[in-house]
Parts: structure tokens; C-alpha cells; sequence
């Protein structure tokens, strides 16, 4: 490899353009190991960039519920290129894609609540979880979710992500070799926030992390289950590891070396979509609280009205009584006559 590096004049360090470090150049080893390895093992690369094929439509196939048979899977991976899981980890769980896409959840989430945003980049789910409630310039309530402190953490709980064993990655890194051709590639957040003080301190220029600038989140309008605002912030390192037997390398240290860190999001909707999203979180409560109000009102003004009705008709039935028994006179009594059998005698 040494010699191979003399004759091509290779260095090990290259000056490019920006343009060319996100969508690719041609380089000499690259096209060398296309020619050199196995079939089976060739990139499916012509060059060399670390954002190379993805700047246009993706041909991925992907799959979702649209909550038709269940509204808490609405907006859920089912499939990701026909499949229903990863193939890289050691356990279901791990290798579940069942996540959002980022844009829409299922309605009704709480802040106790767990969401998950799978990425083909990252190799797997990313949990969020609550951080705290936000505003949004169009008066629209969310939450605001973001990974926790142990995300990638070198931990029990994601012992599931190194199947070769440890070690995998530096507390604060996640090992992405075994989705991407087994290139030393660790990806952390910015400035290595949530990582190792060390991992920052073995390169120079790196300032401290800050979590407003460096931190990933989204926010979400819980009752609708849409995302507000979203910030994914994601830095690529790569794994440095000294290798005496070439004279090119032989003086690196083994280090994690940061390349290049990116973020991509949205600030806010379209106003057009802020408002139906006001009108459609505002208005409800509000109309269901007046028409709660008004049918208890409507249902107290009825019973009112029912035990007025039932007062009146009780007193009118005792004044009924009351007179019958006033009016109510004993028979005349009878007087002698003829028609009663009697005959008067005037002539006494």
C-alpha cells in the first residue's frame, strides 16, 4: 500500500472544493479498488463525496401506514425498500424501522411519551423524547422532542449496535461501518455534544459544544401529530487508527476525526398551513367549551322551566279541590205534594 501511494503521488490529506467534498471527485484510490477487489465487494460509486448520489429524488421505496386501520401507526414506516427491518443488529428491536419520517407522528402524543424517526443513514431508530412545551411565530403550541443524553451512549441498553463486540464506539459515537461498505465512519453530534470531553480536546479548532446550536430536535403539535420547526444536526468523524507499516500514516495517532457537520430543518410552516393548523387546534376547544356551556345552560333553563311547570300544575290541581269542596251543596230537601205522594187539605 506504501509503494502503490509513492507511485500515485497519493498524500493523506487532499485539497478540494466544498462542491466537491459533498457531491464528489475522482480519486485515484477509489478508482484503483474498483478494479482491484472482488465483484461482490465494489462500491456502487464512481467517486468519491460524502453527500455523492443524494443530491436529487431518491429511489428508495417507501412504505407507511396511513392510519386507516390504526390511527396510532399513522405516518409509520411499515416497509423500507420492501423491508419490514434492518439486517445489521443483533435484536428485533434494534433492527426495527417502525418510525416517522420526521414530518408526521400519530395524533395525541403526550410528553411522557417516546417518539422515533428512522434515517437509512443512521442505521436506525432515533428515539426522542420531551424537552419542553414551544410557541411557534404563528401562535401554534407544540412540544419540542429531542434525543436523550444516552442516545449513544456505550451502554447496556445499546449493546444491541455493536455485534462484533466491544469496543464499538467512543461513549457519545455511533459505529455506522456495517451500513456503509465498513468505512470507519462514527457519526455524534456537533462539536461532539453529549460525547467524551476527550474526543473534543484531541483536536484543535473544535470549540465547545453549545446545545442551542448543536443540539437535534423537532417540535410537534401534539393533538395533530405534525411537525413545527425540526432541526437535524449531525457530524461525520472518521475512525483514525495508526498503522505503522505505512510510511504515509505511520505518525497519526488513532483518533477520531471530525469532517464535516451539517444541519438541515425547517423554521416554520407555510403560513397557509399555519393557519389551518391554528384554526384547527385553536377553534375546537373553544367551541367545545362554548357548546358545553351553552347546553348546560340550555339543560338548567329546562329543568327550571319543568319544575315551574310541575309547581304550577300542582297548585292549580289543589285549587280544583279545594273549590269542589266549597261548592258542593246537600240536596234540596222534599216538600209534600202530589208529585210526592202528598195531598194538602185547605179545609181544615
Amino acid at each position: 500500500m506504501a509503494s502503490i501511494m509513492d507511485i500515485l503521488k497519493i498524500k493523506p490529506f487532499v485539497e478540494v472544493s466544498v462542491g466537491q467534498l459533498l457531491w464528489g471527485y475522482e480519486d485515484p484510490l477509489l478508482k484503483l479498488a474498483k478494479d482491484v477487489v472482488p465483484k461482490e465487494q465494489k462500491l456502487p460509486y464512481e467517486e468519491f463525496g460524502l453527500l455523492y448520489g443524494k443530491n436529487g429524488t431518491s429511489s428508495d421505496v417507501v412504505t407507511m401506514h396511513t392510519g386507516a386501520s390504526d390511527m396510532m401507526k399513522y405516518g409509520i414506516v411499515d416497509r423500507f425498500n420492501m423491508r419490514d427491518k434492518l439486517p445489521h443488529w443483533t435484536t428485533d428491536q434494534c433492527n426495527s424501522i417502525a418510525g416517522s419520517d420526521g414530518s408526521i407522528f400519530p395524533p395525541h402524543i403526550s410528553m411522557n411519551d417516546t417518539v422515533h424517526v428512522y434515517d437509512k443513514d443512521l442505521c436506525r431508530l432515533l428515539p426522542l423524547k420531551f424537552l419542553r412545551e414551544v410557541e411557534s411565530s404563528a401562535g401554534v403550541s407544540g412540544y419540542r422532542f429531542t434525543p436523550p443524553e444516552d442516545v449513544f451512549a456505550d451502554s447496556e441498553a445499546n449493546k444491541c449496535y455493536c455485534p462484533a463486540g466491544p469496543p464499538c464506539a467512543p461513549n457519545g459515537l455511533f459505529n455506522v461501518s456495517l451500513c456503509q461498505y465498513d468505512s470507519p465512519i462514527m457519526l455524534s453530534f456537533p462539536h461532539f455534544y453529549l460525547a467524551d470531553e476527550s474526543l473534543r480536546a484531541a483536536v484543535e479548532g473544535v470549540s465547545p459544544p453549545d446545545a442551542e446550536k448543536h443540539r437535534l430536535f423537532i417540535d410537534i403539535q401534539p393533538e395533530m401529530g405534525i411537525a413545527m420547526r425540526a432541526r437535524a444536526r449531525i457530524q461525520i468523524n472518521l475512525a483514525v487508527s495508526q498503522v505503522i507499516d505505512i510510511k504515509q500514516v505511520a505518525n497519526f495517532p488513532d483518533i477520531v476525526f471530525p469532517i464535516i457537520w451539517f444541519e438541515e430543518g425547517i423554521d416554520e410552516l407555510p403560513e397557509q398551513v399555519s393557519s389551518l393548523l391554528r384554526l384547527a387546534t385553536k377553534v375546537p376547544p373553544v367551541a367545545r367549551a362554548a357548546l358545553g356551556w351553552g347546553l348546560s345552560a340550555l339543560g338548567l333553563l329546562l329543568i327550571l322551566l319543568a319544575v315551574t311547570c310541575l309547581i304550577r300544575s300542582s297548585h292549580r290541581q289543589s285549587t280544583l279541590r279545594l273549590e269542589g269542596h266549597v261548592v258542593a251543596k246537600p240536596p234540596p230537601s222534599k216538600t209534600p205534594s202530589k208529585e210526592n205522594g202528598y195531598e194538602l187539605n185547605s179545609r181544615r
